[in-house]
């Protein structure tokens, strides 16, 4: 009795709480055999890494398959990691029902994006008396990545310490609004774009989730987001009329493209900047303000989607309100996120510029 007192974790109870996308869900909390589907970082930064204890299944390629280097950071720190079973991935449409239900999870977590993937498939999960949860930092709104926190909070029965990364994560952007407001005159025009084929293929660009709300949170002019929804290629022809006064490159360390620009974890400064350097040889880009003025970066893929996100809004504003930010140091804060909430140290490169060095 003494030591449960001192875990931070209530006792079983059944609640009735509300998702992201405003379901209601009945759920005995905090859950002991959970299915997770994404935000695995964000999961642990809030539930602790003693919460994958009850972690038994994963969407193992969204973490292993989509930024390995960070899955093997942490299965270094957390070997057990590896154990956990793999259900399936639902863009690759391998997501087994069967699998979950085999598990016999007391509840299943997924991103809005993986349940509305799912479909009708959820209701199979939801027949056999297993509640699920949305959750979504995809959105980039500070609604629902304060919504998603609180809600792991329930969740793991950590409640009081999502209240502490929630009202950090919420200090953090609204310190950005209040420098940008501060700074004030006409919005920097901003063109982000996801840099995994390389200079010689356009990919894909963010409308109103993700990078293209991360820029918008930063201060920025999204030239994107007249022309996408969510995500997706704009012709190359708009990026030149459109002449933006920053660009930036997301990157990521498993690349299938040799020109693709690498970022992330065990990922070498000089490598991304040449790869990076190389995008500002693309037809007509040497006529745009932003590789005029040196104003051409690179930033990882791995950070946005997730709470150390704010970092990344961070280093887009400062590059776009330089003196207003001149004493914030977005790389350190990224790193000290981690130094605070996770067990495990990131060593790499998540931010950078065309022009240094």
């Amino acid at each position: 009795m003494a030591a449960s007192l001192f875990t931070g974790v209530a006792n079983a109870e059944v609640k009735t709480i509300t998702d992201v996308i405003g379901r209601e869900v009945e759920v005995d909390l905090p859950a002991k055999r959970i299915v997770l589907g994404m935000y695995y970082e964000d999961f642990m930064a809030v539930g602790t890494a003693a919460a994958y204890d009850n972690v038994v299944g994963i969407s193992k390629d969204v973490w292993a398959g989509w930024v390995p280097a960070n899955w093997a950071m942490h299965v270094a720190a957390r070997p057990s990691l590896d154990q956990i079973p793999d259900v399936g991935e639902v863009e690759a449409q391998n997501f087994s029902i069967e699998k979950v239900l085999s598990l016999k999870p007391d509840l299943v977590v997924l991103a809005d994006w993986q349940y509305q993937g799912l479909g009708l498939d959820v209701d199979h999960i939801e027949e056999a008396g297993i509640p699920v949860i949305v959750v979504d930092y995809n959105a980039q709104t500070l609604e629902r990545h304060l919504a998603s926190t609180r809600l792991f909070g329930e969740i793991t029965g950590q409640t009081e310490r999502a209240e502490e990364i929630a009202a950090f994560y919420e200090t953090a952007l609204n310190d950005v609004a209040a420098r940008v407001a501060k700074a004030g005159g006409p919005k920097p025009k901003v063109y982000v774009e996801f840099g995994n084929k390389g200079p010689a293929e356009h990919s894909f660009t963010y409308g109103k989730n993700m990078w293209g709300a991360m820029a918008t949170a930063a201060g920025g002019d999204n030239i994107a987001a007249p022309f996408v929804e969510w995500w997706g290629p704009i012709n190359p022809e708009q990026v030149l009329s459109a002449k933006p006064d920053a660009i930036f490159i997301a990157g990521r360390e498993n690349n299938k493209s040799e020109t693709a620009l690498p970022m992330g974890q065990q990922v070498d400064a000089a490598e991304a900047r040449a790869k990076l350097s190389a995008f500002a040889g693309r037809p007509g880009w040497s006529d745009l303000p932003a590789i005029k003025n040196g104003k051409l970066f690179g930033v990882y893929q791995g950070a946005s989607r997730t709470l150390s996100d704010f970092a990344m809004v961070q280093f887009i504003s400062k590059q776009l309100y330089p003196e207003a930010f001149a004493d914030v140091d977005p790389v350190a804060n990224y790193l000290g996120y981690y130094e605070k909430y996770l067990p495990v140290k990131p060593a790499g490169t998540f931010a950078i510029s065309a022009a240094e060095g």
